[in-house]
């Protein structure tokens, strides 16, 4: 039965739907069904079809349109492939339950087989750069170059009081309130904008319905993050990288960042001032700018460059 919530919310998930159906017509960015290996993918394209493939992986309840504004400004060049992972968005649920990154680094090489793409430019944020980092470690012939946005998997020598929560064993990622919300917003957003009550309460019943889900993906999530880090295997990276970092990141310290920068064989480092976690989605432009420029000087398959770059980067549109 559809509780009050769900009836109050209706109208306004119904104009959001047809909203982003139409942002999506406007800016050719098409949607896209395939089961693959008994599971259902969805994902979103934009650009031309022969241009080189750049894929885009979301973070932990994330999903496609994470990557829209971005997506946006690289399409008129590169093929932009925006999946939503197995477990989010509107792509389908695994039958064995099973999440972890490695099991999710091999699905995505399986999407990438059944769409046809032999090599491709990787990018991922959070929990999908940590599923991207271990796709270039595993697969490195498959990379024509890797974008680690505010990536998880890595430790740096400082930690934000939500890592230090989810190493005590606290999920802070649990929505099941409006505050939880507000304090989800403010770990994820370097300054997060006034949203009306109504739009808040249809996040809030968006993530409960996939509450169970998520819970059970977090702990996953969690368990390989602090178990299994990548830090040990960063000097083992063989494609360009190009690491960037929201400077206010409250959720995964900038730390981390300055760790695969050093480790990784030459690998680039952008700091993109005023964003927090989601730089793609606080600074789309100068995130944008600066991604663009690192492919395209990495438009083939090639060795990592032997220098080591760093910029600061915060002037600009937003």
């Amino acid at each position: 039965m559809m509780s009050l919530l769900d009836a109050a919310a209706a109208p306004v998930t119904a104009f959001l739907s047809i909203a982003r159906l139409a942002a999506r017509g406007l800016a050719g960015i098409g949607t896209y069904h395939r089961v693959i290996d008994g599971v259902r993918w969805c994902w979103s394209e934009a650009g031309p079809r022969d241009g080189e493939p750049l894929i885009l992986l979301h973070g932990f309840a994330g999903d496609k349109d994470n990557w829209a504004f971005f997506t946006l400004l690289l399409a008129q060049r590169y093929r932009l492939i925006c999946p939503d992972l197995p477990g989010f968005g509107d792509s389908g649920r695994v039958a064995n339950g099973g999440y972890s990154i490695a099991e999710q680094a091999r699905r995505l090489e399986a999407f990438l087989d059944a769409l046809g793409i032999d090599a491709c430019h990787l990018g991922g944020n959070s929990m999908g750069g940590f599923v991207a980092l271990t796709f270039a470690l595993d697969h490195p012939h498959r990379l024509r170059s890797l974008l680690l946005l505010n990536n998880a998997g890595v430790n740096g020598d400082r930690m934000t009081d939500t890592q230090q929560a989810i190493l005590d064993g606290s999920n802070p990622m649990q929505v099941k309130s409006i505050d939880d919300v507000d304090f989800l917003l403010g770990i994820i957003l370097h300054d997060p904008p006034y949203i009306p009550l109504i739009f808040r309460q249809l996040l809030l019943l968006q993530l409960a319905r996939r509450e169970k889900l998520h819970d059970e993906i977090f702990a996953q999530i969690a368990r390989d993050a602090i178990e299994n880090p990548l830090n040990d295997r960063l000097g083992d990276v063989r494609v360009p990288t190009l690491i960037l970092w929201g400077s206010s990141d409250n959720l995964l310290h900038v730390a981390a960042a300055t760790t695969q920068h050093e480790a990784i064989p030459g690998a680039e480092l952008a700091i993109i001032e005023k964003a927090g976690h989601v730089p793609m989605v606080e600074r789309p432009f100068r995130t944008a700018a600066v991604s663009m420029d690192f492919l395209a000087r990495h438009g083939c398959r090639s060795t990592a460059p032997a220098g080591k770059k760093q910029r600061q980067t915060g002037k600009g549109r937003p």
